[in-house]
């Protein structure tokens, strides 16, 4: 009924390391068999980024744009009482942030398409 607990092949030892070895360096990127990793030229701001990436897709900072412009109106006209501005406003938020998530879809698609460099 009890039987005695004996692993599956006694024969293998675990491996130790030498003695100050360390298994993982912090300070530097993990060797990864097969896995090349790509570097920068260089370090962006984020204003740099932000001018890169609204050269590649202009659409998607209009949307953006164009979405908080109208949420903003729309707000202030409810406020004021106005609720007929106020509703078409909120539909027109509503296209706005169908065209920014359109805008993106295609950025990423055209970027998918284009030649890696």
């Amino acid at each position: 009924m009890a039987a005695a607990a004996t692993p599956a092949v006694p024969d293998q030892a675990p491996k130790m390391q030498a003695p100050g070895q360390v298994p993982f360096d912090p300070s530097q990127a993990p060797v990864i068999e097969g896995f090349t990793p790509i570097t920068l030229a260089k370090n962006e701001s984020f204003k740099e980024k932000f001018m890169r990436k609204t050269k590649e897709n202009p659409f998607v900072p209009i949307g953006c744009a164009a979405t908080a412009g109208a949420l903003i109106y729309g707000l202030r006209a409810f406020h004021q009482g106005k609720t007929r501005q106020s509703q078409l406003l909120m539909r027109g938020r509503i296209f706005a942030q169908g065209f920014t998530v359109v805008a993106i879809i295609v950025g990423i698609f055209a970027t998918s398409l284009k030649p890696k460099q």
